[in-house]
């Protein structure tokens, strides 16, 4: 469905609005009339999307996405205005990068790291700070797409790089966290307390109307301290972390990480030797989860599920694993 919709020339707006449409429409035909009004449009289908992460399919956002991506590259190989064009490397980066997440949570890895590549190289005509969230978008899905964490860390230490050079503690803050959870997922506690310490310093010097903090701000820093405390041996100091991560992560566009939180929440509630709360709270996240077929909070809800091989024969268990069997 998305190849019959973005090939041909009539077919590529089928997706978009009729505004939209028709600016796209005139500016593949001719791409010297390119402007804002288009750039604005782009972007608004980015938002959009970006949006409703979280409340529709993984595979329904792909295919909203897609007439933009297809935009995006065919403007990009025409010669566009200087200020239409500076527009499009911020729209495309963006669409690209989410597009790369999108198609990691629909278990196309392949495709998934080529629109990572694409992102990067169109960042890099933008503020090191923007090349650097796509960098740390990669690093995510890489940490969950293949074994270890050393591809992961390449990613990440280039994020941070690229952040340092930057003028936006958020993205500074959100590179040093990413640090952090593969440092503790190696097990090295004392590098994961120093990237945590770098990400407090760099989160206390943003300011309450910078865009960035809504997507990583004290209540996101709040969960990666939990997994810093969980993946070094101590999930007691880890729950009422994540409690508090939860408690403050309430726009819409934080849902989906909400139950990825209340997932590793109810880990360290069994690692604390409290498998009947943590099993309560696997219910509570389980239709969530399922709703949207997210992949990193599958795979936590997995993880938890074997934590509790030592209760296998507790009721509370087997009603749990009922519960998974009835999931979408």
């Amino acid at each position: 469905m998305a190849r019959t919709v973005t090939v041909g020339a009539g077919s590529l707006h089928a997706l978009v609005g009729p505004h939209a449409r028709a600016t796209i429409a005139a500016a593949l035909e001719d791409p010297a009339r390119t402007d804002t009004s288009l750039i604005n449009d782009l972007q608004a289908a980015v938002d959009d999307t970006n949006h409703h992460v979280g409340s529709l399919p993984f595979v329904r956002l792909q295919l909203l996405l897609s007439p933009v991506l297809e935009t995006c590259r065919r403007l990009l190989a025409s010669e566009l205005p200087p200020p239409a064009l500076r527009g499009l490397h911020t729209v495309a980066a963006q669409a690209f990068t989410l597009a790369g997440r999108i198609a990691f949570e629909t278990y196309d890895d392949a495709a998934s790291c080529a629109l990572y590549t694409e992102a990067t190289e169109v960042a890099g005509h933008l503020p090191t700070w923007c090349r650097a969230v796509v960098h740390m978008s990669h690093a995510l899905v890489t940490l969950y797409a293949t074994p270890g964490t050393d591809t992961a860390r390449v990613l990440v230490e280039a994020a941070i790089r690229d952040a340092r050079t930057g003028d936006n503690p958020a993205v500074r803050s959100r590179a040093h966290a990413l640090h952090s959870e593969i440092a503790a997922r190696s097990g090295d506690r004392s590098q994961a307390l120093t990237a945590l310490s770098l990400a407090r310093y760099d989160i206390g010097d943003t300011t309450r109307d910078d865009p960035l903090r809504a997507r990583f701000s004290p209540g996101h820093l709040r969960g990666f301290e939990g997994l810093c405390a969980l993946h070094t041996g101590d999930a007691a100091t880890a729950e009422p972390h994540f409690a508090d991560a939860t408690a403050a992560l309430t726009n819409p566009r934080d849902r989906l990480q909400r139950w990825i939180i209340t997932a590793d929440q109810a880990l360290a509630r069994i690692r604390s030797g409290n498998p009947v709360e943590g099993t309560a709270l696997l219910h509570t996240c389980a239709d969530e989860v399922s709703a949207t077929g997210g992949r990193v909070p599958t795979l936590r809800l997995r993880r938890t599920r074997h934590a509790l091989r030592p209760w296998h024969g507790e009721r509370f268990v087997t009603e749990l694993d009922d519960h998974f069997l009835t999931m979408r």
